[in-house]
């Protein structure tokens, strides 16, 4: 049988680096990386809370995190001009202010900066968000898969994989639905590969939603 690895642990070293990038000792490595994934809820839910965009998703690709002694730096890669546009600092300052209400943290100060990525439709987390609020909008799941693969091809990748499982269309037997376009190696290593899954919530239960995208070979 294949057994399925994630594409981005697979690459670690060769073409993929870490989001999270910090030292810690054995004993402490838990509680940082609970840390880490409190601070990427917090943001997202601040975002989901305050978004003041008409397309309705939040448009974050990633978010990177860097720990010093004292210093936490939280990079957020942003596809669309929202709440969090490099402009408005005062967003960016309450973001701050809520997010260290969350873990009370007296020895570190926090510091958020935002990037802007120049091509959102080529990050997959952003991909599964849009096909997530067409799906919700009852639009039809194939329509859905082919329209945010038109997206993605004028980006200039050189393939994607979209793949939908679950109770599609309200059908009362689930099963897997899935699309691809030109190339995707998944067993090649020194191909960039970027990768996603998403939970989406419908009235007929949970669909998943899972995104590859081969960005180029080195």
């Amino acid at each position: 049988m294949g057994q399925k690895i994630n594409p981005l642990g697979f690459r670690l070293g060769t073409t993929q680096s870490h989001h999270s990038f910090w030292f810690a000792k054995p004993n402490n490595f838990s509680m940082g990386l609970q840390e880490d994934e409190r601070i990427r809820n917090c943001i997202k839910d601040y975002v989901k809370r305050n978004k003041r965009i008409s397309s309705g998703f939040e448009g974050i690709a990633h978010i990177g995190i860097q720990k010093r002694i004292d210093l936490i730096q939280v990079i957020i890669y942003i596809g669309f001009p929202n709440l969090l546009i490099e402009g408005q600092t005062r967003g960016v300052e309450e973001l701050q202010m809520n997010v260290q209400k969350e873990f009370h943290s007296v020895n570190r100060r926090l510091n958020i900066a935002i990037t802007r990525i120049d091509k959102p439709y080529a990050q997959p987390n952003i991909l599964a968000e849009y096909i997530a609020l067409q799906l919700k909008n009852r639009v039809s799941f194939r329509k859905a898969m082919k329209k945010a693969i038109e997206l993605t091809e004028q980006t200039g990748t050189k393939g994607i994989q979209v793949q939908i499982a679950g109770r599609i269309d309200g059908k009362e037997i689930a099963r897997v639905e899935w699309i691809r376009e030109g190339r995707v190696p998944l067993q090649t290593i020194c191909a960039k590969i970027d990768h996603c899954s998403h939970t989406i919530r419908t009235i007929y239960g949970v669909l998943g939603i899972k995104i590859w995208i081969f960005v180029n070979q080195e």
